[in-house]
């Protein structure tokens, strides 16, 4: 039995490697795995010796020969093929070790390898006779498999050659996505790129879907930049689901764009259905939350808490005195703040997590492949916006403006979200009308929205959504713009009495 060892990442090849030997494996390495044994005197054969041709090109070629790839690609059941190796005089090989050079880590044309990706594939082909190893977490198991049996069993070397080509693809994603970042050359990089790779491995099992009956995971990045779901701690409560990573997702990134916000301090966020139910900033992350609460305290019920800050004691009795939430997540949360919880809200999830960071492209399944664009942000700064009324906002409306504007375009449409003193006290969200959005947003503030701002993710075709809006007692409204009517609406806002700011950009959310 022979095995070919040679590996960029070496966790676990001298272990690996003695245990072979010790099954009576002839072993073959090369470049820096050929030195690794050599330095803990495991005994081996060199791919030059085998093959007759030192290594070239500056180690750019060295096992692309023959005499490794006819013995790695031998079909040993048929027999044209093993007189062709004995006529060759190459012996076959069982096993074949190999990791990629970390492209994904150190992105240039040095990192492209060659000869690795081309016996994985080659022994992955094979896998009828071959195994291959891409992992250092397989060593183990297929040690224990040799001692026990004399030989790995078809359904293994049936698993490792799926997770070689697994291992592969990822791997020419990486470079892919590299090249269309502009990593090979200084032209002009098209903004979409003319292909999506996608490289993702099972990351955890969930409870299920959306729905009971449906199965669910998070699948993650194989390779590439780790989100912060795969770093967030949990405390407490059951494994999460679908809708709870769905939903804290959104809480979270919005959590973070308004504590961003230039002189807003503390942030709270709270979301229902993908939805912010409750928002509020404030001058410490206590008052940010119990004003985000009473935002809407009856969604809030079963809902997402987003949190900017940490959680102390005294932020957390505040938590568990009001509505059962589903999930908290903040940036971090104290001991006695965790023992608090798992005494009195031990079903609920508290989560730990790091910044959400921003993703490269946004995508949406359809049939036969996938809507791309870009993730919607906010790009135009607020000095930008345009006064569109005879009547400009008021300091304390000027100070309000951002806050409903940036959780109405995080809020499906269509959207009307209503503010004041720093706290949404109205969200209309998902309705055909805008009118309809405005109601319920005025509905829901139950008089608080008089003297505050209104804020809508796209332009009123007419004015009845504006003239709603008015109706409980918004005196400035922020909204993109865009309509063939902006006249008459602006003119209806002069009539009204009322302050408008024109954004000149949109943001749908569906």
């Amino acid at each position: 039995m022979r095995a070919l060892l040679s590996v960029y990442d070496k966790r676990g090849l001298v272990a690996f490697a003695t245990g072979l030997r010790e099954l009576g494996f002839e072993l073959i390495a090369s470049g820096g795995t050929s030195r690794a044994l050599s330095e803990a005197g495991i005994a081996h054969r060199e791919v030059a010796e085998i093959t007759g041709a030192p290594e070239m090109l500056g180690g750019r070629v060295k096992t692309l020969h023959p005499r490794i790839h006819g013995g790695i690609l031998a079909n040993r059941s048929l027999k044209a093929h093993m007189d062709d190796l004995a006529k060759a005089g190459i012996e076959p090989i069982d096993l074949v070790v190999c990791n990629l050079y970390p492209f994904s880590e150190e992105p240039s044309i040095e990192m492209i390898d060659v000869g690795g990706p081309t016996m994985v594939r080659a022994a992955a082909k094979n896998h009828d006779h071959v195994g291959v190893i891409v992992d250092p977490k397989d060593y183990e198991p297929v040690l224990d498999e040799l001692r026990t049996k004399g030989s790995l069993s078809d359904g293994t070397r049936r698993r490792l050659a799926r997770a070689a080509f697994a291992h592969t693809a990822a791997y020419d994603a990486a470079i892919v996505s590299w090249f269309d970042a502009g990593g090979s050359w200084n032209g002009e990089v098209a903004t979409l790129p003319l292909t999506v790779h996608l490289a993702l491995e099972r990351a955890s099992e969930l409870r299920y879907g959306e729905n009971p009956h449906q199965r669910g995971a998070r699948y993650r990045n194989i390779d590439g930049e780790m989100g912060f779901w795969d770093t967030t701690v949990q405390h407490g409560g059951r494994e999460l689901s679908y809708l709870n990573i769905f939903d804290a997702e959104a809480a979270w990134r919005l959590v973070h764009e308004l504590a961003a916000l230039k002189g807003k301090g503390a942030a709270a966020v709270i979301v229902k259905h993908a939805n912010p139910c409750g928002a509020a900033v404030g001058s410490d992350l206590g008052i940010a939350y119990e004003r985000a609460f009473a935002s809407d305290p009856l969604s809030a019920f079963g809902g997402v808490v987003a949190l900017s800050g940490p959680v102390d004691l005294v932020l957390a009795k505040k938590i568990v005195a009001n509505a059962l939430a589903d999930v908290l997540i903040a940036t971090a949360v104290s001991p006695e703040a965790i023992e608090l919880f798992a005494t009195k809200r031990k079903n609920m999830r508290t989560l730990v997590a790091s910044a959400p960071g921003t993703e490269k492209l946004a995508m949406r399944q359809v049939a036969g492949g996938f809507l791309v664009q870009e993730p919607d942000v906010f790009p135009a700064p607020r000095d930008t916006w345009q006064i569109a009324t005879k009547r400009a906002p008021g300091d304390e409306q000027w100070d309000d403006l951002e806050l409903p504007w940036r959780v109405c375009g995080r809020t499906s449409s269509n959207a009307v979200v209503l503010a004041k003193d720093g706290q949404i006290v109205g969200v209309g969200c998902g309705q055909q009308n805008r009118v309809d959005a405005a109601r319920l947003a005025g509905a829901k503030a139950e008089g608080r929205a008089k003297g505050g701002v209104g804020a809508s993710d796209a332009f009123f075709p007419f004015r009845d959504g504006l003239d709603a809006m008015i109706d409980v007692g918004v005196t400035t409204v922020i909204q993109p713009g865009g309509s063939l009517r902006d006249a008459d609406i602006i003119a209806a806002a002069d009539e009204r009495g009322i302050a408008m700011v024109i954004t000149g950009e949109r943001h749908f959310r569906h």
